[in-house]
């Protein structure tokens, strides 16, 4: 009987869809396209940045069989590399902010990961997560034979460099080439640089933009030159203080600031028009997308990324008491009571 090769579950991360997003594109007269990086197996874009960290690791023989992943992390790329891990046989710590969605932490410890929360502090406190899950990579490398490898999502650009290889790649062939635009948020920046490289590459005229959350500090750096953060956002896993190693050097063309006000309702919005349910960093893009839109005229090709689930932010989503005190509502079709 001859033998069949199957895919397996690492195989499906990537080469997810790109969606037109009816409304927004009839609102605006272009084209404004969605990749569905919610459709990954861990369910967000972060399974790229963490099989590209896991393979460069294996490649460069700081991870071996029976080794350790650790990572610091907001959550959905401690889930992307809780599914690597698991199908390739590594252990995964997580150490994570204490502030984020109980719905991530559970994700979390579903997947079996050695989970760390610890108090949300500026990254130059030595307590920041970051930091700490250096320190836990560093003790487990020294008593673990098999050693552990510390991700690093935010400095190491095998992250930016999976993306340009995959993600962007992707866009451009499913687009045919006919694209004048990306923009997505950062966390990392990982994919935001590693799309722009892969576009640029093949057309320096495709126009790429950051959409950028209040209560970050890179809105003012792309427009003004200065590294300064106004405002806050119940958004999590995106905006920074700082530029990262992966950011750096990537080509912003056109900057976005998206209050929470602008951003939130489209949340509801693609629920009630597009029949997708994602998390408020979508909400984010696919606003700096139609603000890119009206800014270029119609008849432009716009690409941004649906990154996860709203389901992992149900807590705050959802909750019409948390939203009010936020100044944000709930709209009157959503029956939750």
């Amino acid at each position: 009987m001859k033998s069949k090769q199957y895919p397996s579950t690492l195989d499906y991360i990537g080469n997810t869809p790109l969606l037109r997003l009816n409304h927004a594109s009839d609102q605006t007269g272009c084209e404004i396209l969605g990749k569905a990086e919610f459709m990954n197996p861990g369910g967000s874009i972060k399974d790229r940045a963490a099989l590209g960290i896991v393979r460069d690791a294996e490649a460069n023989g700081r991870l071996k069989p029976g080794g350790t992943i650790v990572e610091g992390t907001a959550g959905n790329t401690g889930i992307g590399l809780a599914v690597v891990g698991n199908a390739l046989g590594y252990e995964t710590v997580i150490v994570m902010p204490d502030n984020q969605s109980q719905d991530k932490i559970d994700t979390l410890k579903s997947y079996g990961v050695t989970l760390h929360l610890v108090p949300a502090v500026p990254l130059k406190d030595p307590n920041h997560f970051t930091k700490v899950s250096e320190r836990i990579a560093e003790e487990l490398n020294e008593k673990n034979e098999n050693g552990a490898v510390w991700a690093n999502q935010f400095n190491n650009t095998a992250n930016r460099d999976y993306h340009e290889q995959t993600t962007g790649v992707e866009i451009y062939a499913q687009t045919n080439g006919e694209i004048d635009a990306f923009i997505c948020s950062v966390g990392t920046g990982g994919t935001l640089a590693g799309v722009a490289r892969a576009l640029k590459a093949r057309n320096e005229n495709i126009k790429i933009g950051l959409a950028d959350p209040a209560g970050s500090a890179l809105y003012n750096f792309y427009a003004h030159g200065e590294l300064k953060a106004e405002g806050d956002s119940i958004s999590e896993g995106i905006g920074n203080s700082r530029i990262t190693d992966n950011l750096a050097d990537t080509p912003i063309d056109m900057p976005y600031q998206l209050p929470d006000s602008e951003s939130i309702p489209l949340v509801y919005d693609m629920i009630r028009r597009e029949g997708l349910s994602l998390g408020s960093s979508s909400g984010v893009n696919v606003a700096g997308a139609i603000r890119m839109a009206r800014d270029l005229g119609p008849g432009h090709v716009i690409v941004t990324l649906l990154c996860d689930s709203a389901m992992r932010y149900r807590a705050r989503l959802f909750n019409r008491e948390y939203l009010a005190g936020k100044g944000l509502t709930l709209p009157e079709w959503l029956n939750l009571d």
